[in-house]
């Protein structure tokens, strides 16, 4: 399938053109910085002058060692931390605190062992008081889209952590946020169940069409899944390169075969190898 080149440095199969509205960013970071004060006083730059921009509807990895401020970025864009330095624009607007039209994915499922499947994922939908019959409806068919219909009313603990994070998606996703924001959401669990988990990601996203930014450690994941991978450096986090993965989709586990998806992970490989001598060798 022929590709074609999409703004911001995008490639995007030919079938995805439709999704791809304008190059205007739906997120806009320009020159972040983050500086933290440690216990005993120092000042600790964890992020500096990170320039970022992802459109609506893109899907962005974002990979880089440990300590390297992902985590950091991704609660400065949700409104949880406030940047020392430079400017966060998101839908045209700076980011003065929280908003409600962002969803969040952390590494642990975090739901509420009182509640069922289908109140955990109803839970934002009443803290933002939306009409609790329209509610229902959207998160009864997500749960139907992952698979978790028959299990609406069991708790977390009669729950897999893979089934877990699949509601913790469903609720980031319950109030019909514009982005969801994941952190690395997959990394505790076994490798089978991340890689199914990934398929079910790609699943929804093809579904709902969100604009997602996802921090992960893993190479492979961020190929798999995204439009493009930003790589960071080692603290204080910089941006080394944004790297357009031009993999049609939809994309199978498969995909990870192909001697093209090998070649992608070899650059990041080869960018992160610097700050993770480990890599050197590999």
């Amino acid at each position: 399938m022929r590709a074609i080149k999409g703004g911001l440095g995008a490639t995007v199969g030919m079938h995805d053109t439709a999704r791809v509205m304008d190059d205007t960013p739906l997120i806009a970071l320009a020159g972040l910085s983050k500086l933290f004060q440690s216990r005993r006083g120092e000042d600790v730059l964890a992020l500096d002058g990170v320039d970022i921009a992802i459109r609506r509807g893109e899907f962005v990895s974002v990979v880089g060692p440990s300590g390297c401020g992902k985590s950091t970025l991704m609660r400065i864009i949700a409104g949880l931390l406030a940047p020392t330095a430079g400017s966060v624009v998101v839908d045209g607007r700076p980011v003065v605190g929280t908003r409600n039209d962002v969803g969040i994915v952390f590494q642990s499922a975090t739901l509420l062992p009182w509640r069922t499947v289908l109140d955990n994922a109803l839970l934002p939908t009443q803290l933002q008081k939306l009409d609790p019959a329209k509610s229902r409806k959207r998160v009864e068919r997500l749960l139907t889209l992952v698979g978790l219909a028959d299990f609406r009313l069991k708790y977390p603990f009669e729950l897999s952590g893979g089934m877990q994070q699949r509601v913790a998606i469903c609720r980031a996703l319950a109030h019909d946020p514009a982005i969801l924001l994941m952190d690395e959401p997959f990394g505790a669990l076994d490798a089978m169940t991340r890689e199914h988990m990934n398929l079910e990601l790609m699943r929804i996203w093809m579904e709902e069409r969100k604009t997602v930014l996802f921090i992960t450690h893993s190479i492979p994941e961020a190929v798999l899944l995204a439009d493009r991978v930003v790589v960071m450096t080692a603290r204080p986090g910089r941006v080394d390169r944004v790297l357009a993965v031009d993999i049609p989709r939809p994309r199978t586990l498969h995909t990870m075969a192909d001697a093209h998806f090998a070649r992608l992970c070899g650059e990041i490989r080869s960018e992160l190898a610097p700050t993770l001598p480990g890599l050197a060798h590999l």
